[in-house]
């Protein structure tokens, strides 16, 4: 294992999704250390790159998961990433209202009811 680029990943996914990052690696890595390793590393060797911004790297993956009808966790964890990387929660729904024209709208519409839904599971409870 290269440490350095393992440590980097780990870093920058705490960095972009806080405790959520920290959780989700942990999940993997006590299914599958290998798979955590290879995920960490690809993380950091992807994200830490120059000339795009976090905020930048999230709406760009956000669009590609979006169009490719990605699961539940996958938009799940880049819409809180984009989030706490401090994108706001319009910008979010502008990029799913622009995925539209290119995915259609099931796709769309499931992406924005995850996002929906994320949101009202973070409000704290009354």
């Amino acid at each position: 294992m290269n440490k350095d680029r393992y440590q980097r990943g780990c870093e920058t996914m705490v960095q972009l999704a806080g405790e959520q990052g920290k959780q989700a690696l942990a999940g993997v890595k006590a299914f599958s250390p290998a798979f955590a390793q290879l995920i960490a590393e690809t993380f950091g060797d992807i994200y830490t790159r120059p000339v795009l911004s976090l905020q930048q790297r999230e709406l760009v993956t956000l669009s590609s998961l979006i169009t490719q009808g990605a699961g539940e966790n996958q938009l799940q964890f880049h819409f809180h990433a984009a989030l706490h990387a401090g994108l706001t929660v319009e910008e979010l729904i502008e990029v799913i209202m622009h995925c539209t024209a290119y995915a259609g709208f099931p796709r769309a519409l499931s992406a924005l009811q995850i996002l929906q839904q994320m949101l009202a599971d973070k409000e704290p409870s009354r």
